[in-house]
């Protein structure tokens, strides 16, 4: 990723007189004043600002202070510590208004989205976004694996074999843990315990797991150049910033405003932006993210898989840091990028329900046997689609999210009614298989319907 050039200054464009004359001619033609309208409304930086066709006989330096005048009209503006350079500004266009409603509608309180899940799926589908989550938010800082042998791990509750499933597999148990921490206030102690579960035996020095970084030898790097994108602040200072945040993320000042989904989206900036760790900021802050939507009712985020969105355009997320940074700290540019994440995320997971839906009915339409449970039949359309499936009790209990003892009964009912065979593996651990008479057995059952039918 190429890094973005700084913006012009505006007080340097403004010290010549002759510029100052030209742009009051600008706030006096409509053409201009369009064409500004639909440069903020994209919110575009000056990179991708100043490649555009302009206006005849402007300058894009001066059409960038134009623009930069209108933005700065009616702007939001957030200190968020006393320590320089933590002031910020944001502004809410009216895309951005609308998808916050959008999300309101459909993402949080007591009655949105009820009809979305089946209420007897949620655990599955929670479990599947949550390990979704954790792989892509994982590979997001390095973590070298597929999503299919990631999965494969956590469904079948293998160690980890590496550095990278180890990563993923941390990731995993910390935004469960999470989902616990939703009626706790942010505090430093918190912060710090997530980023030590996190990281568990996975840094290369293990006494900084939940520990501030202790020097000022940090510096986000472009892998791509290796170029300097970003310097944090001086390690001296980060107690006080990490308690200015926790104040900040607490804090719910009815006089002045913020929408959750916004704050959440400022919080995930800031512990990229303080960088306090010396690796997994990008994790902390993504799980920092989901803990602040959980602690304000937003619990469909519970379903969504954010990172796996971001993955797909890491030099945007990138970017989306980088602009905000290099243009007087304007939160704006992060802020609509996580709106399009989380609108990308939010059409995945309809998608996602649907077609599961479809399979279920699907499996119904197979067949329909007295004393056989939705987890029952989920198992046989494994088999029945993959017979060379194998299925051990802890992967059926991560798939459900169900206790031991009822994975256990679940499996062993359907060796009991013949579908499945079990063998037993090393120190007693069952694995079931697809039984010989598989077909049979189910051909039965349909024959049986369809005479009911």
């Amino acid at each position: 990723m190429k890094i973005p050039t700084n913006p012009p200054g505006i007080d340097e464009i403004l010290k010549n007189e002759s510029n100052k004359k030209e742009l009051a001619e600008y706030f006096k033609r409509q053409d201009i004043l369009d064409f500004a309208s639909k440069i903020n409304e994209r919110y575009l930086y000056w990179d991708e600002f100043r490649y555009r066709p302009h206006p005849k006989k402007t300058k894009p330096e001066l059409l960038w202070a134009l623009i930069k005048f209108t933005r700065n009209y009616e702007i939001n503006t957030l200190k968020i510590s006393s320590i320089e350079k933590f002031t910020f500004k944001y502004k809410t266009s009216e895309h951005v208004l609308h998808k916050l409603h959008e999300y309101d509608m459909n993402l949080g309180g007591s009655l949105a989205s009820k009809s979305l899940i089946p209420h007897e799926d949620k655990e599955k589908y929670l479990i599947n976004s949550i390990m979704e989550e954790s792989i892509a938010s994982s590979q997001l800082e390095g973590a070298a694996t597929t999503r299919k042998v990631a999965k494969e791990m956590l469904r079948t509750s293998r160690k980890p074999r590496n550095k990278s499933e180890k990563m993923i597999l941390n990731n995993y148990l910390t935004n469960k843990k999470i989902l616990n921490l939703k009626d706790k206030k942010l505090t430093p102690e918190m912060i710090l315990d997530i980023h030590a579960s996190m990281t568990k035996e996975t840094l290369e020095e293990r006494d900084m797991e939940g520990k501030y970084r202790r020097a000022n030898d940090i510096h986000v790097i472009d892998n791509a150049t290796g170029e300097i994108c970003y310097t944090p602040p001086d390690f001296k200072s980060l107690p006080q910033l990490i308690s200015d945040f926790c104040e900040y993320a607490n804090n719910n000042n009815q006089n002045k405003y913020t929408h959750p989904i916004i704050k959440a989206s400022i919080l995930h900036f800031l512990i990229g932006y303080i960088h306090p760790f010396v690796d997994g900021n990008g994790r902390t802050a993504r799980a920092i993210f989901f803990w602040y939507l959980l602690s304000r009712d937003y619990w469909l985020f519970e379903y969504l898989a954010v990172s796996r969105i971001i993955i797909k355009s890491p030099a945007q997320y990138a970017k989306a840091y980088i602009y905000t940074e290099k243009d007087e700290n304007d939160l704006t540019y992060f802020i609509n990028y996580q709106i399009k994440t989380i609108d990308s995320a939010f059409r995945d997971l309809k998608l996602y329900i649907d077609n599961k839906i479809k399979e279920k009915e699907k499996t119904f339409e197979l067949l329909k046997i007295d004393g056989i449970n939705n987890r029952q039949l989920h198992i046989i359309r494994q088999f029945s689609d993959n017979p060379n499936r194998t299925m051990t009790i802890n992967e059926l209990q991560n798939i459900f999210n169900v206790v031991y003892q009822t994975a256990r009964t679940d499996l062993l009912d359907m060796v009991m009614s013949g579908f499945l065979d079990k063998k037993i593996l090393g120190k007693k651990k069952l694995l079931f298989i697809r039984s010989e008479n598989f077909e049979k057995i189910l051909n039965v059952h349909r024959s049986k319907k369809n005479v009911r039918h």
